[in-house]
Protein backbone atom coordinates (compact mmCIF):
# COMPACT_ATOMS: atom_id res chain seq x y z
CA UNK A 1 0.00 0.00 0.00
CA UNK A 2 1.35 3.59 -0.80
CA UNK A 3 1.76 5.90 2.06
CA UNK A 4 -1.21 8.49 2.46
CA UNK A 5 -0.25 12.15 1.81
CA UNK A 6 -2.60 12.64 4.45
CA UNK A 7 -1.16 11.05 6.87
CA UNK A 8 2.38 12.54 7.57
CA UNK A 9 5.44 10.98 9.93
CA UNK A 10 4.89 12.59 13.28
CA UNK A 11 6.90 9.94 15.40
CA UNK A 12 3.80 9.06 17.12
CA UNK A 13 3.28 6.43 14.62
CA UNK A 14 4.25 4.16 12.07
CA UNK A 15 3.36 3.94 8.32
CA UNK A 16 3.70 1.03 5.83
CA UNK A 17 5.09 1.92 3.06
CA UNK A 18 7.57 4.57 4.00
CA UNK A 19 11.81 2.86 3.45
CA UNK A 20 13.15 4.98 6.43
CA UNK A 21 10.00 3.50 8.30
CA UNK A 22 10.63 -0.33 7.38
CA UNK A 23 13.11 -0.82 10.76
CA UNK A 24 10.37 0.06 13.20
CA UNK A 25 7.62 -1.55 10.84
CA UNK A 26 9.00 -4.90 11.07
CA UNK A 27 9.22 -4.70 14.87
CA UNK A 28 6.09 -3.63 15.40
CA UNK A 29 4.75 -6.34 13.13
CA UNK A 30 6.55 -8.92 14.82
CA UNK A 31 4.71 -7.70 18.29
CA UNK A 32 1.31 -8.20 16.48
CA UNK A 33 2.40 -11.76 15.61
CA UNK A 34 2.84 -12.09 19.45
CA UNK A 35 -0.38 -11.23 19.76
CA UNK A 36 -2.58 -12.81 16.91
CA UNK A 37 -3.23 -16.20 19.46
CA UNK A 38 -4.29 -14.22 22.21
CA UNK A 39 -7.16 -12.37 19.42
CA UNK A 40 -8.22 -15.64 17.40
CA UNK A 41 -12.02 -16.08 17.13
CA UNK A 42 -12.16 -13.07 19.79
CA UNK A 43 -14.04 -9.79 19.94
CA UNK A 44 -11.00 -7.87 20.02
CA UNK A 45 -9.92 -3.55 21.16
CA UNK A 46 -7.30 -2.04 19.91
CA UNK A 47 -6.25 1.03 22.10
CA UNK A 48 -4.43 2.90 20.14
CA UNK A 49 -4.78 1.90 16.24
CA UNK A 50 -2.56 4.43 14.48
CA UNK A 51 -2.14 4.00 10.95
CA UNK A 52 -4.73 0.21 11.06
CA UNK A 53 -2.34 -1.64 9.27
CA UNK A 54 -1.87 -3.81 12.83
CA UNK A 55 -5.83 -3.62 13.52
CA UNK A 56 -6.16 -5.14 10.27
CA UNK A 57 -3.93 -8.07 10.95
CA UNK A 58 -5.69 -8.91 13.77
CA UNK A 59 -8.72 -8.83 11.67
CA UNK A 60 -7.48 -11.83 9.62
CA UNK A 61 -7.81 -14.50 12.56
CA UNK A 62 -10.57 -11.89 14.56
CA UNK A 63 -13.81 -12.21 14.85
CA UNK A 64 -14.08 -8.44 15.37
CA UNK A 65 -11.83 -5.65 15.89
CA UNK A 66 -12.76 -2.12 17.32
CA UNK A 67 -10.15 0.16 16.56
CA UNK A 68 -9.22 3.20 18.71
CA UNK A 69 -7.00 6.00 18.68
CA UNK A 70 -7.04 9.72 19.67
CA UNK A 71 -5.81 11.63 16.15
CA UNK A 72 -8.56 12.42 13.96
CA UNK A 73 -6.37 12.42 10.76
CA UNK A 74 -5.34 9.12 11.99
CA UNK A 75 -9.04 7.48 12.45
CA UNK A 76 -9.77 9.58 9.30
CA UNK A 77 -7.04 7.14 7.40
CA UNK A 78 -8.11 3.83 9.22
CA UNK A 79 -11.89 4.08 8.11
CA UNK A 80 -10.96 4.82 4.41
CA UNK A 81 -8.31 2.00 4.21
CA UNK A 82 -9.33 -0.60 6.44
CA UNK A 83 -13.27 -1.34 5.64
CA UNK A 84 -12.93 -4.27 8.25
CA UNK A 85 -12.44 -2.63 11.49
CA UNK A 86 -14.85 -0.24 13.26
CA UNK A 87 -13.09 2.87 13.89
CA UNK A 88 -13.47 4.90 16.68
CA UNK A 89 -12.02 8.39 17.75
CA UNK A 90 -11.38 8.53 21.25
CA UNK A 91 -9.09 9.45 24.49
CA UNK A 92 -7.45 6.08 25.78
CA UNK A 93 -7.55 7.06 29.10
CA UNK A 94 -10.98 7.26 29.08
CA UNK A 95 -11.64 4.50 26.38
CA UNK A 96 -14.80 5.46 25.21
CA UNK A 97 -16.12 2.06 24.42
CA UNK A 98 -18.30 -0.05 26.33
CA UNK A 99 -16.31 -3.05 28.19
CA UNK A 100 -19.39 -5.88 27.44
CA UNK A 101 -18.90 -7.95 24.28
CA UNK A 102 -15.03 -7.57 24.45
CA UNK A 103 -12.59 -10.18 24.81
CA UNK A 104 -8.99 -8.98 24.50
CA UNK A 105 -8.01 -5.12 24.71
CA UNK A 106 -4.57 -5.22 22.67
CA UNK A 107 -2.47 -1.75 23.10
CA UNK A 108 0.66 -2.25 21.59
CA UNK A 109 3.55 0.30 21.35
CA UNK A 110 0.85 2.49 22.75
CA UNK A 111 1.12 3.42 27.01
CA UNK A 112 4.50 5.22 26.30
CA UNK A 113 2.42 7.79 23.98
CA UNK A 114 -0.06 8.62 26.79
CA UNK A 115 -0.23 11.40 29.17
CA UNK A 116 -1.90 9.15 31.83
CA UNK A 117 -0.16 5.76 31.69
CA UNK A 118 -1.23 4.39 34.69
CA UNK A 119 -4.57 4.93 34.91
CA UNK A 120 -5.01 3.77 31.95
CA UNK A 121 -3.48 0.39 32.82
CA UNK A 122 -5.32 0.57 36.28
CA UNK A 123 -8.50 0.43 33.28
CA UNK A 124 -7.38 -2.36 31.21
CA UNK A 125 -5.91 -4.51 34.05
CA UNK A 126 -7.61 -8.19 34.87
CA UNK A 127 -11.26 -7.64 36.42
CA UNK A 128 -11.10 -4.19 36.67
CA UNK A 129 -14.77 -2.83 35.58
CA UNK A 130 -15.96 -2.41 32.70
CA UNK A 131 -13.48 -4.99 31.29
CA UNK A 132 -13.72 -7.52 33.79
CA UNK A 133 -13.35 -10.12 31.22
CA UNK A 134 -11.12 -9.24 29.21
CA UNK A 135 -7.96 -10.56 28.60
CA UNK A 136 -5.11 -7.34 27.82
CA UNK A 137 -2.31 -7.82 25.37
CA UNK A 138 0.65 -4.81 25.72
CA UNK A 139 3.74 -4.24 24.48
CA UNK A 140 6.25 -1.23 25.28
CA UNK A 141 9.76 -0.27 25.38
CA UNK A 142 11.22 -2.34 28.44
CA UNK A 143 12.43 0.78 30.54
CA UNK A 144 9.04 1.89 30.35
CA UNK A 145 7.74 -0.37 33.16
CA UNK A 146 10.37 1.15 35.40
CA UNK A 147 8.57 4.43 35.16
CA UNK A 148 5.35 2.81 36.09
CA UNK A 149 5.69 1.06 38.76
CA UNK A 150 8.30 3.33 41.35
CA UNK A 151 9.37 6.73 39.48
CA UNK A 152 12.30 6.53 36.89
CA UNK A 153 14.93 3.39 36.73
CA UNK A 154 17.19 3.18 34.45
CA UNK A 155 19.06 -0.50 32.91
CA UNK A 156 22.65 -0.64 34.64
CA UNK A 157 25.37 -0.88 32.24
CA UNK A 158 25.92 -4.76 30.45
CA UNK A 159 21.89 -5.57 31.96
CA UNK A 160 20.59 -7.97 29.42
CA UNK A 161 17.21 -7.41 28.34
CA UNK A 162 15.72 -10.24 29.81
CA UNK A 163 16.67 -9.51 32.84
CA UNK A 164 15.58 -5.50 32.69
CA UNK A 165 12.01 -6.39 31.80
CA UNK A 166 11.89 -8.90 34.65
CA UNK A 167 13.28 -6.33 36.99
CA UNK A 168 11.03 -3.02 35.79
CA UNK A 169 8.08 -5.42 35.62
CA UNK A 170 8.45 -6.03 39.48
CA UNK A 171 8.57 -2.59 40.30
CA UNK A 172 4.90 -2.26 39.12
CA UNK A 173 1.79 -2.97 41.76
CA UNK A 174 0.75 -6.12 41.89
CA UNK A 175 -2.61 -5.46 40.18
CA UNK A 176 -0.31 -4.40 37.25
CA UNK A 177 1.99 -6.64 36.73
CA UNK A 178 1.87 -9.27 33.80
CA UNK A 179 0.91 -12.78 33.58
CA UNK A 180 3.46 -13.77 31.22
CA UNK A 181 6.42 -11.38 30.05
CA UNK A 182 8.22 -11.97 26.56
CA UNK A 183 11.23 -10.32 25.05
CA UNK A 184 11.11 -8.70 21.57
CA UNK A 185 15.00 -8.67 20.41
CA UNK A 186 17.12 -8.67 17.44
CA UNK A 187 18.28 -11.90 15.14
CA UNK A 188 21.55 -12.40 14.02
CA UNK A 189 21.72 -9.55 11.15
CA UNK A 190 19.89 -7.04 13.70
CA UNK A 191 22.07 -7.54 15.90
CA UNK A 192 25.66 -7.38 13.96
CA UNK A 193 24.20 -3.81 12.48
CA UNK A 194 23.08 -2.59 15.91
CA UNK A 195 26.96 -3.19 17.31
CA UNK A 196 28.36 -1.72 13.98
CA UNK A 197 26.21 1.71 14.12
CA UNK A 198 26.07 1.74 18.31
CA UNK A 199 22.50 0.98 18.67
CA UNK A 200 20.39 1.39 15.31
CA UNK A 201 17.44 3.46 17.72
CA UNK A 202 20.19 6.15 18.04
CA UNK A 203 21.49 6.06 15.03
CA UNK A 204 18.31 6.61 13.34
CA UNK A 205 17.20 9.27 15.67
CA UNK A 206 20.90 11.23 15.09
CA UNK A 207 20.26 11.42 10.91
CA UNK A 208 17.97 12.33 8.05
CA UNK A 209 15.41 10.04 7.43
CA UNK A 210 16.42 9.94 4.07
CA UNK A 211 19.69 8.35 5.71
Amino acid sequence: MDPDPNLPLTGERTVPGIAAENYWLRRHEAAYGIALPYCRGARVLEAGCGEGYGAALIATVAEAVVAVDYDASTATHAVRHYRQLLVVRGNLVELPVAGAGVDVIVALQVIEHLWDQPRFLRRVRPRAAPWRDAHPVHSEPAHLLSRLGSGYAAAEPGSTPGSCLRRSSSLLPEPLRPLRLLGLRHGTRLRDLDKRYGGLVAAQLATAPDH
